[in-house]
């Protein structure tokens, strides 16, 4: 079944309406950086270092590629089973929201152990608000045991399990749970502004590079006049 929003359009809404509009309307005008390019690869590597502590994982993402909708039927079909296996990219989809899972571990009873992979050295606030609509979404799909974000620690650039130091697991599943209404009033509102017909008018600002720079700043600001320091 077709998605409206997915966990990095979520983040993106939260961030600015206008964006959010963007993304799902105009992909084609996001322009994003060197750095954030690189950013990207050492947030992969991170994620593919870890993601090595569970040899047996199936990665999904190799099997279905692009086709991110037929995601959450295929994981449906593979928990089904009740094997405890360990997903990668595992799908799941609920009140219109695509989000998928780094990492899932099944348990002999069914329920799940979820890990969200961040390669940042600081257990951020956007990072809780990932996993947070996560946590939403996949508590209302499956049991879920326990939910937790891995990020880099702080040991040393070379630390034992490689790409930038130790990984730092956080247990965030009561947290994350208590956030189930305001999830899902930010997910009623987002959904009003991703159907609407018109690109939203809203001005640019400080919210353009906080958390993350915008890559549709360009866009935004065309006809704005730049004024001189002199």
């Amino acid at each position: 079944m077709p998605h409206l929003l997915s966990k990095s359009k979520y983040i993106r809404g939260l961030q600015c309406e206008r964006a959010l509009w963007l993304d799902v309307h105009e992909p084609r005008l996001a322009r994003y950086t060197a750095e954030q390019m690189r950013r990207f690869d050492r947030g992969r590597d991170f994620e593919y270092a870890f993601k090595s502590r569970f040899p047996d994982g199936i990665d999904l993402s190799a099997e279905l590629g692009r086709n991110v909708d037929l995601y959450p039927a295929r994981t449906a079909e593979l928990l089904d089973k009740g094997d405890g296996i360990d997903l990668f990219e595992a799908g799941f989809q609920y009140d219109d929201v695509l989000v998928l899972a780094d990492v899932v571990c099944q348990r002999e009873d069914g329920s799940l152990d979820i890990y969200e992979v961040k390669s940042g050295t600081t257990l951020s606030e956007t990072y809780c608000r990932d996993a947070a609509l996560q946590h939403y979404v996949i508590s209302h799909c499956r049991r879920v045991n326990s939910f937790s974000i891995v990020y880099n620690g702080l040991d040393g650039v070379n630390g034992a399990n490689g790409q930038g130091g130790r990984f730092a697991i956080v247990d965030l599943t009561a947290e994350l749970a208590a956030e189930g209404d305001r999830i899902a009033a930010n997910i009623a509102e987002m959904k009003t502004i991703v159907r609407a017909t018109a690109e939203p008018d809203t001005p640019t600002g400080q919210h353009c590079l906080t958390p993350y720079a915008c890559p549709y700043q360009h866009h935004c600001q065309q006809g704005v006049r730049q004024l001189s320091l002199f």
